[in-house]
């Protein structure tokens, strides 16, 4: 059996002091990874990337095994906006991050794919994979996330579908991945409470597990299906401790990390971690002795 540790798993930080104060949290609070905002979540604002920080960081980082971090843009970006102006910002937002990111080589930036804003689903997505396109480049060593989203208003990425149509068009799709929000997935019409190999399998089909880099750990204030994402603490929403223990214990899941979202300050991100940790472990000899791989 692998040792509990073997489970990547961290939080949301705060990057306002860097990316070696970020490494310093995580391991307080029992983490090996982390997600942090490029910039201001609600603004364009970016601090100048200062090389010894950075240079620090990784010292630290390979010390006490931190690896996989993510990175998350700015909830303002609407890459497939009507205002031309708006999406332009977001396509010079998301072409500056990934230069940023290259302090920080082979880890993932994610983001929401944007609202289409009564455009229709299609052009939404057309315009997407349009500013893919223009950021991509072959050399950079960062993998670009889309993220599922739970469908409010004119979401695009309420479906697996929507999210492979994106995909589809991307002509560097080896730097695309997929991270999966549970709380969005689940307020989406995914039943991951009742079915979660059925879900695995859909995306699996629809998508690929190999495009699969990461998953938000997020219960849900609102019931199956409301199109609200409106995220709760692990075991005290509608989606459930025990559905969580067998998220990060499945087969399909295995070694990929995972990123608590939970409306937290440091002490209650520590106690979910350390639940999840103790939870690791429990219930995968379940799947190793069932005659059925869920996912093949």
């Amino acid at each position: 059996m692998e040792e509990t540790n073997s489970l990547t798993i961290g939080c949301h930080l705060s990057s306002s002091k860097g990316f070696y104060h970020m490494g310093k949290e995580a391991v307080s609070i029992g983490a090996n990874t982390f997600q942090f905002f490029t910039r201001n979540p609600r603004g364009s604002r970016a601090k100048a990337i200062d090389p010894g920080d950075v240079e620090r960081y990784h010292s630290f980082a390979a010390e006490h095994g931190i690896q996989r971090i993510l990175a998350h843009a700015p909830y303002t970006l609407n890459a497939c906006s009507k205002d031309p102006h708006v999406r332009e910002f977001a396509l010079e937002t998301m072409a500056d991050d990934l230069v940023r990111m290259e302090h920080v080589p082979g880890n993932c930036y994610n983001f929401h794919p944007g609202s289409h804003v009564g455009q229709g689903s299609e052009e939404g997505i057309r315009l997407i994979a349009e500013t893919l396109n223009a950021i991509l480049r072959p050399e950079q060593h960062t993998t670009v996330l889309l993220e599922t989203m739970a469908g409010k208003g004119s979401e695009v990425g309420r479906s697996f579908g929507e999210i492979r149509q994106i995909i589809d068009r991307v002509e560097l799709s080896d730097h695309v991945g997929v991270c999966l929000d549970t709380c969005h997935v689940y307020d989406a019409g995914y039943d991951i409470v009742g079915d979660l190999d059925g879900v695995l399998e859909g995306f699996d089909r629809t998508i690929g597990l190999d495009r699969l880099r990461a998953v938000h750990v997020n219960d849900s204030k609102n019931p199956f299906a409301s199109h609200k994402d409106r995220h709760e603490k692990i075991g005290e929403g509608s989606i459930g401790l025990e559905t969580f223990v067998k998220i990060i214990n499945h087969p399909a899941l295995e070694g990929l990390p995972f990123y608590l979202e939970t409306p937290n300050e440091l002490p209650g991100y520590r106690a979910e971690i350390a639940l999840l940790r103790e939870k690791y472990n429990l219930i995968k000899k379940v799947y190793v002795q069932t005659e059925r791989n869920p996912i093949q």
